[in-house]
């Protein structure tokens, strides 16, 4: 690919951080305004929250649909579907009833799950193998301000008197702008002609992933990077805000704030740890480090609280579990090149099917529970569960092949 194209693919990967921030926007927006979405969709704060989770469903399997998509259609037709999916998802969030509230967030979920392997398609078109996992900390970067910005900004809003309504349909107006944007910005790929110059002649549309997950690697860096995820994506997005309020008395406003931090911190884990990984060449020093962090800051949060505010220790947990985001270097490392986008997808796969999983158990055996047994032992069991997930995660990680460069000269 000539350094012109490059240029083109690097300027579409910027449009396409937009979509990833509306994306994290999106998805954690909900944890803020529970109230509101309760006496929106006339139901309990438990089922509501049992609404919000369906997101994962059609974002983990979806992610295998966009992974197909990017390596058949290429990133122009891939990302406008997704992105014009979600906006339309947003939209169905005005409608006052619990059937517009299911679809509405699983249409939500399907959109999203075009945005980041949509991304790292566009960063693998544009950036060299060298900066590669830079580019993907600085793509999870730009998602988690939009995070940050769905608790940090929106949270105030709210407790402002912002009606939601009026929050769901800008969120939509601005992702179906946010679709043509990209439409009109990437490149047009001939995916025929480039499959055949790869040397992947006629292959299906499922053979990519029968590549991807006939390799014992995919699944490593799946579960690797769903344990650590799910600390994120369903304690501090979901979660976080009810425990913080009514396990350890927190105001509303400092619930939301200290959930935030969690995205805040991933702000600048996601690409510290990303260049470091690549400035020494390896991946699982980095990676099991990161774990690691984010078991001692759960640790000190539970055992330690007095020593630095619950602020602090999220942030770091963010900071740490920006470790999540190596396996995605690591899988297209571990696979062919020809199959990068179906790499993703089945990586997005993987680790949000570990979130569906975990999600109903954490809900079932601390959810259910939270404000009728003592606050703070059931805030520990609850971080306790996060923790073991994490350990879990470090013990797969040794299985793991090394890919970086120091390893392939080695």
């Amino acid at each position: 690919m000539n350094a012109s194209l490059k240029k083109f693919y690097i300027i579409a990967w910027i449009f396409g951080l937009i979509f990833y921030f509306l994306d994290y926007v999106i998805r954690s927006a909900p944890a803020v305004m529970l109230p509101e979405l309760v006496s929106n969709f006339n139901t309990t704060e438990l089922k509501l929250i049992s609404i919000v989770g369906t997101y994962y469903y059609t974002y983990s399997t979806c992610s295998l649909i966009a992974g197909i998509a990017l390596d058949k259609f290429g990133g122009k037709n891939s990302l406008f579907v997704g992105a014009l999916i979600l906006g339309i998802g947003c939209l169905l969030f005005l409608i006052s009833s619990q059937v517009a509230g299911v679809s509405g967030r699983l249409l939500q979920g399907a959109g999203c799950a075009f945005a980041f392997p949509g991304c790292v398609y566009l960063a693998s078109k544009g950036f060299s193998s060298k900066s590669l996992a830079t580019a993907i900390g600085f793509t999870q970067c730009i998602g988690m301000l939009g995070g940050t910005a769905g608790q940090f900004v929106v949270g105030p809003w709210v407790e402002e008197g912002l009606n939601i309504d009026t929050f769901w349909l800008w969120s939509g107006i601005a992702t179906i702008i946010t679709a043509f944007g990209l439409f009109f910005v990437i490149p047009t790929e001939k995916k025929a002609e480039e499959s055949t110059e790869a040397g992947a002649k006629s292959v299906g549309y499922l053979e990519p992933y029968k590549i991807v997950f006939r390799n014992p690697q995919s699944w490593l860096c799946g579960m690797i990077s769903g344990l650590l995820f799910a600390p994120t994506t369903i304690f501090a997005m979901t979660w976080a805000v009810a425990f913080f309020e009514k396990d350890k008395n927190f105001v509303f406003h400092d619930a939301a704030i200290t959930s935030a931090m969690v995205a805040f911190g991933w702000v600048f884990g996601c690409p510290l740890l990303g260049f470091i990984t690549d400035k020494i060449g390896r991946r699982k020093p980095v990676l099991i480090g990161g774990a690691i962090v984010m078991i001692l800051s759960l640790l000190q949060l539970i055992y330690l609280p007095e020593l630095y505010p619950a602020k602090i220790s999220m942030f770091i947990l963010g900071l740490g579990s920006g470790a999540a985001m190596i396996p995605y270097s690591v899988i297209k490392e571990a696979n062919p090149d020809f199959v990068k986008g179906s790499a993703t997808g089945a990586i997005n796969f993987i680790t949000f099917g570990v979130t569906t999983l975990l999600n109903p158990l954490f809900s079932k055996w601390f959810g259910k529970s939270l404000g009728l047994s003592t606050g703070d032992l059931h805030f520990q069991h609850a971080i306790l569960f996060w923790i073991s997930g994490i350990v879990l995660a470090i013990l797969i990680s040794l299985l793991l092949k090394e890919t970086g460069n120091k390893a392939e000269k080695a």
